[in-house]
């Protein structure tokens, strides 16, 4: 027996260690983490930076903080809350232009004026710093529908949409982990009876947001019922209304192309030609130098005479005819860029209507490279202020919309503007080198569906190409020239080609060779010109714009008469 006793003992001491060795593992595995996570790290911040809580997910950008006051860069604020605050780093100004007015405010300085009107507002407004610009919060308010609040010195909760949410109660003292599971680190210590908001309820842990915007989980057992919370929105700013200068039916619009003081002249020629037109568009003024000034053809007898014949008048300003003329440096950058300039342009475009008592203004600045497109947006929208203050008619001239012109923003144009017009032709184009239409029915009709997606339809008008190209290729060479509406019909007869109509473009077309050369050309004519003007019907489109007056013909213009008073 005496033998006996020490093994049992020495069995039961196994038996205690295994157990001792089993039970820490369960334990291990079973029991909750105790191991906190660091604030700092979780929301990746550092200094005076703040992590952005938007809605209900923590995005890349953050905030800062300087003197109590938050400030986002200009960035996130144009990507979350409002794309109209404009910066001039030249002249050191942040401008936000409303349907009414400009509000400007210094960079660095704690005041703005509107006009007259100016206000100390006691904070910096907005600062740069290297080259990233901020902009106060409150500021932004002043002119956006959101809510922010900071917590903890680490992040701000912002808000951007109201709806409905779904809370749920603790029931008893808990932790919120970074992860669903009982070994993920600790974000906070969660009291019974706090209340937490449901982002995402899993089989045992549910996603949650903390009433401080802290976002972790919790475990299921630990939660009340859901109870769903309808939100309140912010709606303090109520913005300015953007009021129209609609015309009685349909836009047709027939531009008038003039290079100098000469061909006024021929205003009576033109309205002969153009019958049913409503709105001539004579090509008077281009800009001529750096600093926003522009040459003028203007006439106040032309546009007189033109008031008899029924029309009105929309005066077109452009940015390449000086330019071409001349070989002239003119560069649109400069221009649109600098407060100033952009300002002498404006004032120079409206005393310049008031004076020769235009009906409206023809914008078509082309060729604008993209780093160009935020200050021709924010011209355009400075221009569209006193348009309205002075009852002209704001017309913008556009491409036909690709991805590679979004800088133009059309959605923004058909806020601010009467009429957006699209340049529907141009598809191939004088000196491309590429052989092709210059308005196949697709590029046409596909160019409207892109635009109605942007512009309301009453502000849509499309432009009909009164020309055609004659293609010439001979070996690698490619060569071209136009041949206009009224004229293409005797240069078939003459070369002896008679087309074909071309299903795929709507358009008659024509090859032939002559010696070494081919020749292609896609005609432009009453049947290719319906086919279109069916199409912008079928779309209920504001209108119809033609390049242009001199090129046409009777039957033509009949068309678009009869479209216009459709």
């Amino acid at each position: 027996m005496k033998k006996i006793i020490p093994v049992i003992v020495a069995l039961v001491l196994i038996l205690i260690i295994g157990g001792v060795g089993i039970g820490g593992m369960l334990l291990e595995k079973y029991s909750y983490s105790k191991e906190t996570a660091d604030l700092t790290e979780y929301y990746g911040v550092t200094g005076d930076r703040l992590a952005i809580v938007l809605q209900d997910e923590i995005v890349p950008e953050q905030a800062v903080r300087r003197g109590g006051i938050c400030y986002f860069d200009l960035d996130t604020v144009h990507t979350y809350f409002n794309e109209g605050f404009y910066v001039d780093t030249t002249e050191q100004l942040l401008l936000y232009t409303t349907a009414v007015d400009t509000y400007r405010a210094g960079i660095g300085g704690s005041s703005w004026q509107n006009g007259a009107e100016a206000k100390d507002l006691g904070y910096v407004i907005c600062f740069i710093e290297g080259e990233t610009v901020y902009v106060a919060a409150d500021y932004v308010k002043m002119f956006t529908n959101y809510s922010y609040e900071v917590f903890n010195d680490l992040c701000i909760q912002v808000y951007t949409e109201w709806g409905t949410k779904e809370l749920a109660e603790v029931t008893k003292g808990t932790q919120v982990r970074t992860l669903g599971g009982i070994k993920s680190p600790i974000l906070r210590q969660i009291e019974k009876g706090e209340t937490v908001e449901i982002l995402e309820q899993m089989e045992t842990w549910s996603k949650v947001k903390t009433s401080d915007s802290i976002i972790g989980y919790i475990e299921n057992k630990r939660l009340s019922e859901i109870t769903a919370e309808t939100e309140t929105p912010v709606t303090d700013y109520v913005p300015e209304e953007y009021t129209s200068l609609p015309m009685e039916g349909k836009v047709s619009l027939g531009w008038h192309a003039i290079g100098g003081l000469g061909g006024n002249d021929t205003l009576g020629a033109m309205v002969a030609e153009g019958k049913g037109m409503n709105v001539i568009a004579p090509t008077w003024f281009s800009l001529n130098d750096n600093e926003g000034s522009f040459r003028s053809f203007g006439s106040a007898q032309y546009v007189q005479q033109a008031h008899g014949y029924g029309l009105e008048v929309w005066g077109v300003w452009d940015n390449f005819n000086y330019k071409n003329e001349t070989g002239s440096n003119i560069d649109s950058y400069t221009i649109l860029s600098a407060t100033s300039k952009r300002q002498r342009l404006v004032q120079g475009i409206i005393s310049t209507a008031q004076s020769l008592g235009l009906d409206g203004i023809n914008i078509d600045f082309e060729g604008l490279a993209e780093d160009v497109g935020v200050h021709y947006i924010q011209f355009l929208r400075e221009l569209s202020v006193e348009c309205r203050k002075n009852s002209l008619v704001l017309s913008i001239d556009n491409y036909v919309p690709f991805h590679f012109n979004e800088y133009y923003r059309l959605d923004i144009q058909g806020e601010i503007a009467d009429y957006v017009i699209i340049m529907g032709y141009d598809e191939h184009w004088h000196g491309s080198k590429d052989p092709g239409s210059v308005a196949s029915i697709d590029y046409v009709s596909n160019g409207l569906e892109k635009t109605l997606e942007q512009v309301p339809a009453n502000k849509v008008v499309n432009a009909l190409p009164f020309y055609t190209i004659l293609w010439k290729t001979e070996g690698a060479e490619v060569t071209d020239e136009y041949i206009t509406l009224n004229n293409v019909a005797d240069f078939l007869q003459r070369v002896n080609v008679t087309p074909g109509w071309d299903e795929e473009t709507c358009q008659n077309y024509a090859e032939w060779q002559s010696g070494s050369a081919t020749y292609q050309i896609w005609v432009e004519d009453l049947e290719s010109l319906n086919v279109k003007l069916n199409v912008m019907s079928v779309k209920d489109i504001a209108g119809v714009a033609v390049w242009r007056l001199g090129y046409g013909t009777a039957s033509a213009w009949e068309l678009i008469k009869a479209y216009a008073e459709s």
